[in-house]
């Protein structure tokens, strides 16, 4: 087991995740990789099976389809690699934006379209479907614990997850947007004038922002602690 990296004092909006369940994480690692694993199984399935929106998409576009299982096999990999000693910044970065933009998202629209939802879906499905998506929040806020986020890999984090917007909402390349099925049409008149759709891709742009500000945040926090020596 390796020995845990130090906690750098940054703010709480950066590092809300208390001390203790970082650790927890950290020192139970391997039981964290299995149990993105199972949700990485659990969501495929999912895509393939419970919507059949897998299978119906065109095999090629396949890589922007399943968001929330490719997250947390990202994590997968991210924790995986630390606890092995050859740690990937551009795996933690990928794996930070993919489990902060899904984990928060998938509530927003649970909540969103919650009436629908709850009229078609199993309430205890739909409490664990919010609640282990909240969950991938809690990680992606103890991924900076093995990360300093060196722009080279934010950089390949908002390329993946901004071409990941473009195909899922705006331009799909091949067939439907790619985004996550809505129960709902997309053109349904919404707020402010706003359809389906557009809800659903204003909430991902500005978690993609969000994402992007965090971890650059970190970053420039880290480097100003560690350079007056208070990290």
């Amino acid at each position: 087991m390796r020995e845990l990296p130090e906690r750098d004092r940054l703010p709480a909006y950066l590092a809300p995740v208390p001390d203790a369940v970082e650790d927890l994480g950290l020192r139970n690692v391997w039981l964290v990789v299995a149990i993105n694993l199972v949700g990485t199984a659990f969501g495929f399935w999912f895509y393939a099976f419970e919507t059949g929106q897998l299978l119906d998409t065109p095999t090629v576009m396949w890589p922007w389809v399943p968001d929330s299982p490719a997250a947390t096999l990202l994590a997968a990999g991210a924790f995986a690699s630390w606890a092995r000693g050859h740690s990937r910044e551009w795996l933690n970065a990928v794996a930070f934006f993919g489990n902060l933009i899904l984990g928060f998202w998938t509530p927003y629209v649970l909540l969103v379209f919650a009436d629908v939802y709850l009229a078609h879906q199993h309430p205890a499905m739909y409490l664990f479907l919010f609640f282990s998506h909240l969950g991938m929040v809690v990680q992606a806020f103890v991924i900076y614990r093995i990360s300093d986020f060196p722009t080279e890999a934010v950089g390949v984090a908002v390329a993946w997850y901004g071409l990941d917007l473009v195909v899922d909402f705006f331009i799909p390349v091949v067939g439907e947007p790619h985004h996550t099925i809505i129960p709902v049409d997309r053109s349904t008149p919404m707020w402010l004038g706003a359809d389906a759709l557009d809800v659903v891709a204003a909430g991902a742009v500005l978690l993609t922002l969000l994402a992007t500000y965090l971890s650059l945040a970190i970053r420039s926090k880290k480097l100003e602690l560690r350079q007056s020596g208070s990290g």
